[in-house]
């Protein structure tokens, strides 16, 4: 296999495991519904620890489904086109 195909499997696998947990997916779908939402907000709808919704976050940062927008010390997260895009596909193969 060469190098360039290569590198595109490493992409599509770390998209895939930016999603790739029941809690990200969560997040996912309240941001699809809410638009923005602060990790607080985050953190409060799932009832978990802020620690906890931080690290799913960065999860979905690095992979390129969710964007970060600094107000002060608040942190929003909205979909990127990408998220949006993996959200649909999820409900295609599991609705």
């Amino acid at each position: 296999m060469g190098s360039i195909k290569r590198m595109k499997l490493k992409e599509r696998e770390a998209v895939a495991k930016g999603f790739a947990n029941h809690r990200r997916i969560e997040i996912m779908e309240l941001l699809a519904e809410r638009g923005e939402v602060t990790l607080e907000e985050i953190a409060e709808h799932l009832g978990i620890q802020a620690a906890t919704a931080s690290e799913h976050t960065h999860r979905l940062v690095r992979g390129g489904h969710v964007e970060k927008r600094y107000v002060g010390r608040r942190v929003f997260h909205r979909l990127t086109a990408l998220g949006k895009q993996s959200l649909r596909f999820l409900h295609a193969i599991a609705p």
